[in-house]
């Protein structure tokens, strides 16, 4: 019996809340160090920044020694794994092209990267084949209000069918400033509570590095489609903590 993926989707209304970023981290993490055989479906249309990500990330690995022995090199030690399939799509289409992936090769998870308007029908659709959303959310009024709107919405017009195939949906905090004081998060995680939605123990915090594609200066890699977090920048990232969470709850 052909086994199936997992469909989730890190997904929010508001711009810049970094869902692009995190579906390119997590995906990549889980692909390259976690043996899990991921493919991304890249549906924020007209954008496409992962499957744009993915062009660039060829591109360079083409036309540079230094990342096609990179390349090389995490071939023969993944003994012939394959990067992972990144779909150019649209919410109309998405879960046809899911299917289509599935009928050639098994996947432990598929990620949609969805667009965050809830006025199209056929995105509601999508959202409601999702097994897991996890929404990015960061201790901005502004992010946080669009975001628990999204939510709200989410939870009272798909959840509460009976009819999406959502397990559960998490929110996730998203460049966390260290220096920020403690007690801001204590009352949006207030505000969080009374809305009975469930919030990751893993937080991202902010930093530049989350910015770091390949480039002709060579320097450790961060964001990448064909390649994981360097281990040079992976400690105190969370990325790999956020990773081991995920693998706990996404079944």
């Amino acid at each position: 019996m052909k086994k199936e993926p997992i469909y989730v989707a890190f997904s929010t209304q508001k711009g810049g809340a970094g869902k692009t970023t995190l579906t390119v981290l997590i995906a990549s993490y889980l692909h390259y160090v976690k043996g899990k055989n991921v493919a991304v479906i890249d549906c924020d249309y007209p954008q496409h920044s992962i499957f744009e990500m993915r062009e660039r990330d060829f591109k360079m690995v083409d036309e540079d020694e230094f990342y096609k022995g990179m390349a090389y090199e995490q071939v023969t030690r993944l003994e012939g794994k394959k990067f992972y399939p990144i779909v150019e799509s649209n919410p109309q289409e998405a879960l046809n092209d899911a299917d289509e992936l599935c009928e050639k090769e098994e996947y432990d998870y598929i990620f949609f990267d969805l667009p965050g308007t809830l006025n199209n029908k056929d995105l509601i659709i999508a959202l409601a084949n999702m097994d897991y959303i996890i929404a990015p959310i960061s201790a901005d009024r502004v992010v946080m209000e669009s975001t628990l709107n999204y939510m709200i919405s989410v939870r009272d017009n798909i959840v509460s069918t009976g009819k999406s195939n959502i397990k559960a949906m998490y929110l996730l905090w998203n460049m966390v400033d260290g220096r920020e004081k403690s007690d801001l998060y204590e009352v949006y995680e207030g505000v969080i509570k009374e809305l009975e939605f469930t919030t990751l123990k893993t937080f991202i915090p902010n930093s530049l590095r989350f910015r770091r594609e390949q480039s002709e200066s060579r320097r450790p890699l961060f964001r990448s489609t064909l390649f994981p977090v360097d281990k040079s920048l992976i400690k105190g990232s969370n990325i790999e903590e956020l990773s081991d969470e995920l693998l706990e709850i996404l079944k």
